[in-house]
């Protein structure tokens, strides 16, 4: 599986190009929230020679979402995300006027990341982890051969994501990366919704977070 990361919107969102020798592709996270980035999106698609045939997101926040509609309009595919997160589609534009962006139509839900355990397109296998904690409905996808795992915004390079928006909970997402996420191992490459690259591994010797857990036993259930 190959992977290009491009950074779109305000926010400055990780949005992720996953495909491999078929040349079907996925899209994490479409992020892409003009013109201008929307054209940057299809320039990378048509260079590579892709097929888009999946949109899908690991939870529903507007800068995750905003380009997911011009997906569906320009190449026709489904959009994934978990139900639960149906309501920050719903307010996504009162979310967006608070950080000053415009956000425009959402999409709807084709695929309900509940009912999916795995996320296929070429001869790519994704398996979707319940992973909430940010939002209720939030995933990560895990390609095991690989050793990769894109974590939206419940894990990042030495730090967690906010719990203080609604359907937030801090006890669920540090639930989250210890039981679902850490036992991946060490070596797992994460690709996280904002900012560099990281490992399993790095997160649990220096995420303060993470390391105030496993090292104080402070209960976080």
């Amino acid at each position: 599986m190959k992977i290009a990361t491009l950074t779109f919107n305000p926010i400055q969102e990780n949005t992720y190009v996953l495909w491999d020798e078929t040349r079907e592709a996925a899209i994490v996270d479409a992020g892409n929230s003009n013109d201008r980035e929307n054209a940057t999106l299809d320039a990378f698609i048509e260079k590579h020679g892709l097929r888009p045939v999946l949109a899908i997101n690991t939870h529903g926040h507007f800068d995750h979402t905003l380009g997911v509609r011009h997906l569906q309009q320009r190449y026709g595919i489904p959009f994934a995300l978990s139900s639960k997160d149906r309501f920050l589609l719903e307010n996504a534009q009162t979310s967006g006027s608070i950080f000053g962006v415009r956000v425009g139509e959402m999409p709807t839900i084709d695929i309900d990341l509940d009912e999916t355990p795995e996320i296929r397109f070429g001869e790519t296998t994704l398996r979707v982890i319940p992973t909430p904690g940010h939002t209720p409905g939030h995933v990560a996808f895990y390609e095991p051969q690989a050793g990769i795992v894109f974590t939206g915004d419940t894990l990042f390079r030495e730090s967690i994501g906010r719990t203080d928006l609604p359907g937030g909970d801090y006890s669920w997402i540090m639930r989250s990366i210890l039981d679902n996420l850490l036992p991946l191992g060490d070596q797992t490459r994460v690709h996280p919704g904002h900012g560099p690259e990281t490992t399993i591994g790095h997160e649990t010797l220096y995420n303060p977070f993470v390391v105030e857990v496993l090292n104080n036993e402070v209960n976080y259930r």
